[in-house]
C-alpha cells in the first residue's frame, strides 16, 4: 500500500489548521469507524453488550398482537350458562312446562333403586350436621396456614345458600316425589353439600399444589376437586333414589351453587397470583 509523505511543519503551524484527510490512510475516529460512538457503517449491527441490546420504546409497539382477554370470555361463558340453566330449570318447574313432567316421571322410575343403606348414606352427606364441619376444618386450617380473604369468602357463600334456597323454595312449592308437602326446589340438601364440599377443595388445593416441585405430583393438586365433584354428585344420586328430590331439583341446585363459588374461585386465583409476585427473603 503506497503511503503519502507527511510534510513537515513548524511548531508555529501547529493548532493553525484542521488536519486534512489524506487518501490511504485509516482514520480511527472518523464517523462510522468502532469506537466513535456510531455503529459501523458495514453492517448497522447494535453493540454486542446487554445494554446496547435493549429496546426503551414503548409496551405496545407497531405490528405488535395485544393480549385477547380470553379469561374473561370464558368466564363470561361460564356465568351466562349456569344463569341459563337455572333459569330454563326454574321456568319450568314453575311453569309446569314439559321438562317437568318428563323429570317427574323420570324420579318415580328411580325411587328405590340401589341397596337403601348405601343410597341413605350418600343422601345424608348433604346434612348440615355432616358437611359444615367439613367446610369448618377447611376454613380453620387456611386460617391456621396464614389465609385471611379466602376463608372469609368461603363463610360468606355458605351463609349465602339458605339466604337463596329458602325463598326460592317457598315461591315455586314444588310438591315432593313420596309426599304432598311442598318446597322441594331447589334441593337444600345439594345444595349444602355443593357449596361445602366445593369450598373445602378450593381452599385446600392450593396448600396440597405449594410443595409439589416433580411433575409427576402435578395430579395430586386436583385430588380435592375431584373429590368434592365426586361427593357431591354421590350426595345428588342418593337424594334421587331414595325419593327425597326430584332430578331437576338436585339440577338447579348445582347450577345455582356454579354461581355461588365463582367469586370464591376469583378470590383464590387472585390470592395466589399474589403470593407467586411476592419476592421471598
Amino acid at each position: 500500500m503506497r503511503e503519502t509523505p507527511r510534510p513537515l511543519g513548524t511548531a508555529g503551524d501547529s493548532g493553525s489548521e484542521l488536519p486534512q484527510h489524506r487518501p490511504g490512510c485509516a482514520f480511527a475516529h472518523t464517523t462510522g469507524a468502532s469506537g466513535s460512538g456510531t455503529p459501523h457503517g458495514s453492517d448497522g449491527r447494535p453493540p454486542h453488550t446487554p445494554r446496547g441490546a435493549r429496546h426503551t420504546g414503548p409496551t405496545v409497539r407497531p405490528g405488535t398482537i395485544p393480549p385477547v382477554p380470553g379469561r374473561t370470555a370464558l368466564l363470561f361463558s361460564v356465568v351466562s350458562g349456569l344463569l341459563a340453566l337455572f333459569a330454563l330449570t326454574t321456568w319450568q318447574i314453575a311453569a309446569d312446562g314439559p321438562l317437568r313432567g318428563l323429570d317427574e316421571r323420570t324420579g318415580r322410575a328411580l325411587v328405590g333403586r340401589g341397596p337403601a343403606g348405601l343410597t341413605e348414606f350418600l343422601a345424608d352427606l348433604g346434612n348440615m350436621q355432616v358437611a359444615l364441619p367439613v367446610l369448618g376444618c377447611a376454613i380453620a386450617w387456611s386460617l391456621v396456614r396464614g389465609a385471611r380473604r379466602t376463608p372469609l369468602v368461603a363463610a360468606l357463600t355458605m351463609a349465602a345458600v339458605p339466604l337463596l334456597v329458602v325463598p326460592l323454595k317457598d315461591w315455586i312449592a314444588r310438591p315432593g316425589p313420596l309426599t304432598d308437602a311442598t318446597g322441594y326446589y331447589p334441593s337444600g340438601h345439594a345444595a349444602t353439600a355443593a357449596v361445602a364440599y366445593g369450598a373445602a377443595a378450593l381452599l385446600l388445593a392450593p396448600r396440597v399444589e405449594r410443595p409439589v416441585k416433580r411433575p409427576w405430583m402435578m395430579p395430586v393438586a386436583w385430588m380435592m376437586p375431584v373429590a368434592a365433584v365426586l361427593v357431591t354428585v354421590a350426595t345428588g344420586i342418593g337424594l334421587v333414589l331414595r325419593g327425597y328430590h326430584w332430578p331437576l331439583d338436585v339440577l338447579g341446585s348445582w347450577f345455582l351453587c356454579g354461581l355461588l363459588l365463582l367469586p370464591l374461585w376469583l378470590s383464590r386465583r387472585s390470592t395466589r397470583r399474589s403470593s407467586s409476585r411476592t419476592p421471598s427473603c
